[in-house]
């Protein structure tokens, strides 16, 4: 049979909601669920942990003998421990030799005053153990408390109440922030130590920390008589008791941000862009763009047709200029056939008003590391739009480049109602370029529809194209290789 694996598992404070993900799934799983409890036989760990344990789990109650430093034990008090940890190291031993997975559930955390930890002195380099941290009784009084414990550079000591007055009072004196553990029976003795090192007004008592039954208070207002063990004396920062509420915050000046998404989805979005959407206050933009920015409530969404860039533009400044900071999204680059240029020239009209600019990945990037290195040398960016530019400016750029035998990184090359300009496109630089010539087509890439062909300029069949694809023409250098990637040497002839 194999050996068996021991886990101390912490359960936090007490709400059973502060329980770990990995504990819970621990207790589950366990064989054999083991707890302390005093004489009275009730266990507040087993009760934290009760939602997640199971039916036919093994449950060894580990009960001490004594409450108390009375005892008629040989070996007095530490005596009875001793001999009561052996014992319970023991009947754990058992399990594991058999095989079984022990948890050892304690409340907070296993090794912070914790009882496991006479289990992991014990049992840890016999077995495979491994130790479940679990928040502490400090860090659920400070939360109840709504007071932070330090800031900066302070110091918290964490005391047990066990100590002697005068060793309590040093250390209370010498530190910013302190936490008092072990109250019960040591409460008096804590209240004069505080009050001896000067500390008392500052000290705030903290009874069953997310428990039901819990308890805040001034710790120079409670009564001693009652105070259960399951309480202590919290010392905040010191800087809490000074702190005053800032000014309320006034509204940023406006600003325009126009904001790259790069071509499809967030692995495409750099770091800035992402910070830049987060800022905003609003978003500007055509509706399918503004649609790829996950929904902010805080945020008012501003979409529109794709054919109202310059509208779009002064609506986005006079956002601004309000007071609103407001980005304005395109895809792919803002620069390039994006909002960016509209955006400058609306803002000639708003010289009030901040614009800035966050690049974007553009759409021959994406499409060219698709393809593998087609833009590797000298290459020109051409739109066939002749939306806002004639045709024959389109035809003699297309006829300066083929000559220059660049390669070209064609956009908007055909629309629902545009739909000669890629065949003409495609005759005229047949006139300068083999038939031979790569020619990559990619559509929708980095989207769901994402595809992309290798033809040639000869084969080139316009049917292909549609409005959501990119071009890349090669030049007379470019080639495919023994892969099917697509690259143009960085070596001219």
């Amino acid at each position: 049979m194999g050996e068996g694996r021991l886990y101390g598992v912490g359960l936090g404070p007490g709400d059973p909601e502060l329980v770990t993900v990995k504990a819970a799934r621990l207790i589950g799983e366990a064989d054999v669920v083991a707890y302390h409890a005093a004489r009275h036989g009730r266990s507040i760990a087993r009760s934290i942990a009760a939602p997640y344990l199971r039916e036919g789990q093994t449950e060894e109650l580990l009960l001490y003998p004594v409450t108390t430093e009375t005892t008629d034990h040989p070996g007095g008090y530490q005596g009875a421990l001793d001999d009561f940890y052996a014992d319970c190291a023991a009947r754990l031993a058992a399990h594991l030799d058999a095989g079984r997975t022990v948890v050892v559930l304690a409340e907070g955390d296993p090794l912070f005053y914790g009882s496991y930890m006479h289990m992991h002195k014990r049992l840890a380099h016999r077995y495979p153990t491994e130790v479940v941290p679990g928040v502490t009784s400090v860090s659920a009084a400070s939360a109840v408390l709504g007071r932070p414990l330090v800031e900066r550079d302070e110091v918290l000591t964490v005391l047990p109440g066990t100590l002697p007055a005068g060793a309590l009072a040093e250390r209370l004196r010498a530190t910013d922030s302190a936490a008092v553990l072990k109250l019960g029976r040591t409460f008096g003795k804590v209240r004069d130590a505080l009050a001896d090192a000067g500390r008392l007004d500052d000290a705030w008592y903290v009874e069953r920390a997310t428990m039901g039954g819990e308890r805040v208070a001034p710790l120079k207002d409670v009564d001693p008589e009652g105070v259960p063990y399951f309480s202590l004396a919290l010392l905040p920062s010191p800087a809490e008791r000074t702190f005053t509420p800032p000014p309320p915050v006034v509204a940023a000046s406006g600003e325009v941000t126009v904001v790259g998404l790069g071509p499809a989805g967030r692995p495409w979005l750099t770091p800035e862009a992402q910070e830049a959407l987060a800022a905003a206050t609003d978003l500007v933009g055509y509706g399918p763009y503004v649609d790829r920015v996950p929904p902010n409530p805080r945020q008012t969404r501003h979409r529109t047709d794709n054919r109202v860039e310059a509208e779009r533009a002064r609506h986005a400044l006079e956002l601004a200029r309000g007071g609103a900071r407001v980005a304005v999204v395109s895809s792919g680059d803002p620069g390039v056939f994006a909002m960016a240029s509209a955006v400058l020239e609306a803002a000639e009209n708003f010289p009030d008003v901040p614009v800035r600019v966050v690049p974007g990945l553009t759409a021959a990037q994406a499409v060219a590391s698709r393809a593998g290195a087609p833009l590797g040398h000298d290459y020109c960016v051409l739109s066939l739009s002749d939306l806002l530019k004639p045709w024959d400016v389109v035809a003699a750029r297309l006829t300066a480049a083929a000559r220059a035998d660049l390669v070209l990184a064609i956009y908007n090359p055909a629309s629902r109602s545009r739909t000669w300009q890629m065949a003409a496109a495609r005759d005229l630089l047949l006139e300068h370029r083999d038939p031979a010539t790569p020619v990559v087509i990619g559509r929708d890439v980095g989207g769901s529809g994402e595809s992309l062909t290798v033809t040639t300029l000869g084969e080139l069949d316009p049917a292909l194209v549609d409005m959501r694809c990119l071009l890349i023409i090669g030049s007379s250098t470019t080639r495919v290789g023994p892969h099917g990637l697509v690259y143009t040497p960085r070596r001219y002839p």
